[in-house]
């Protein structure tokens, strides 16, 4: 086992990020970092090198689950808790760091080019609510159903109780078909439909219904469906 306490103070990863950056460092410090002690068997540079060599380069770690962590040897519970939450505050900031400068959001291209990652590879349908403020700027996103392969059960009640929560003004929904086939269902219909009817008492406005196919969208705004009649 490499003793890690007999590595100078200046090679050490903290150090080297206070000296260097965090951009002069290697994965497998900014792993070490993370992980902050080793194991009575294994150091932590020898538990970062266990990782890495586990699932196979960094690429592989944004997909990483909680039991493949936790099955890699210098690593329990907490730990992995920890790595999860650093790896997904990552992907959320490589992906929303724009999101807050939107100004326009009536328009179902520009939502779909920066949401459309949530469904990449989704098997399940998932239906996330995209909340903004009275200036249509964007608040929020939230997911708040999972379904079956082919459906998933939207409730206005928690849908319209987050928007509360964030003060919002303008929602969008959006969610995918697994199928491929963006066209609406009958129940895709009704909730839009009840979605509306809701936020007009609530005076929290629907903007937009979108459903994500396979390299296909639908729009109830740009079809000018449910959304633009009374």
């Amino acid at each position: 086992m490499i003793n890690f306490k007999n590595i100078p103070n200046e090679e050490k990863p903290r150090e080297r990020l206070v000296l260097y950056g965090s951009d002069n460092l290697s994965t497998e410090e900014l792993l070490m970092i993370l992980l902050k002690t080793g194991t009575k068997n294994y150091s932590v540079k020898e538990v970062a090198c266990n990782l890495l060599e586990e699932v196979g380069g960094i690429d592989n770690l944004k997909n990483i689950t909680l039991n493949k962590l936790e099955s890699i040897k210098g690593i329990g519970r907490i730990k992995a808790i920890e790595i999860l939450a650093a790896i997904e505050l990552g992907k959320r900031i490589n992906n929303e760091v724009s999101i807050t400068d939107m100004i326009s959001c009536t328009n179902p291209i520009t939502i779909i080019n920066y949401f459309n990652y949530l469904f990449k590879g989704k098997l399940q349908e998932e239906f996330y609510v995209i909340y903004l403020n009275n200036k249509k700027k964007y608040l929020d996103k939230l997911k708040l159903f999972i379904g079956s392969i082919n459906t998933s059960i939207a409730h206005p009640r928690e849908i319209f109780k987050n928007a509360y929560l964030l003060s919002a003004s303008f929602i969008i929904c959006i969610h995918n078909h697994p199928s491929g086939d963006a066209t609406p269902s009958i129940q895709d219909i009704e909730l839009t439909k009840k979605l509306k009817e809701i936020g007009h008492i609530h005076a929290i406005e629907l903007i937009d219904h979108i459903i994500i196919g396979n390299n296909n969208y639908y729009s109830f705004y740009e079809d000018n469906n449910v959304l633009t009649h009374k």
